[in-house]
């Protein structure tokens, strides 16, 4: 039963974690339009990349906390988030291989698993978004930052979040 709740922990720390880094580029892409902003999540924090002072990445992070503590559950979710790309990834793969299994020449393999890639991709886009809700966890409220510092990665700004 421990093992459950650490494991359980350890996942729910790292969907809130995921809703924070999502919030944090959504403020810092508000802020700084013509910048891209990554991330990567993990139990203890997350990883940003992007070109942003280390205080413009605490201001974000703090009002990432703040506005999904206040129900903002929206910021959790962004449309370039890496559970979007294995849907369509995942959705893209299947469909090819059912259109390449229908038929028998290689023309109409092709052209029937283009055709079924195409629609899989439109459909995945939708299925990313929900898949988010599984991934991300806006309920915030017991987050608070441990620290903030950046990371030496070539010319790109790198800053580890890390949380108490």
């Amino acid at each position: 039963m421990h093992r459950q709740n650490v494991l359980a922990d350890t996942v729910r720390r790292t969907r809130q974690h995921h809703a924070i880094e999502h919030a944090t580029i959504h403020m810092l892409s508000a802020r700084l339009p013509r910048r891209a902003f990554s991330g990567y999540s993990d139990p203890r924090g997350f990883t940003l990349y992007g070109e942003a002072t280390e205080e413009e990445v605490r201001q974000a992070v703090d009002d990432a906390l703040r506005f999904l503590a206040a129900g903002e559950t929206e910021l959790a979710i962004h449309p370039n988030c890496g559970t979007n790309l294995l849907a369509a990834g995942v959705s893209a793969t299947l469909a090819a291989k059912l259109g390449a299994g229908l038929m028998r020449g290689a023309l109409e393999r092709f052209v029937v698993s283009l055709v079924f890639v195409l629609i899989a991709l439109v459909a995945s886009r939708p299925l990313g978004f929900r898949l988010q809700r599984y991934t991300t966890l806006a309920e915030v409220g017991d987050r608070a930052v441990a620290e903030i510092r950046p990371l030496g990665a070539g010319q790109a700004s790198v800053y580890r979040v890390v949380f108490k």
